[in-house]
């Protein structure tokens, strides 16, 4: 979920620690799908389908072909900074800039 910080723009919200065990299979293993990355996390499937939308609202990782429907992501440099800074999140005041600079 994207919310308003007070000046009008998007905070980044991520869940610890299923975004970042998504975003940790996607950058270990590669492209992959909802029910693999469910049976690497110890997630629940409904759980990463949840997650992985937002996950590319934020930049964080990317859905992929063949086709629309496919339901195929993977990690995009973005989500690789954010896998690199994971212990600061909760930390820094502006996780998504923080990100950004380190791309």
């Amino acid at each position: 979920m994207i919310t308003n910080n007070g000046w009008g723009m998007a905070t980044m919200k991520l869940r610890r620690p299923t975004d970042f065990l998504i975003l940790e299979e996607l950058d270990k293993r590669g492209r992959n799908v909802a029910s693999n990355l469910a049976a690497h996390t110890g997630k629940s499937r409904k759980n990463i389908n949840t997650r992985l939308p937002v996950l590319a609202d934020y930049g964080l990782v990317r859905k992929i072909g063949p086709k629309e429907r496919s339901g195929l992501y993977e990690i995009t440099p973005k989500g690789q900074a954010a896998l690199a800074h994971r212990d600061e999140y909760r930390r820094v005041g502006d996780f998504e800039q923080l990100i950004e600079d380190a791309k």
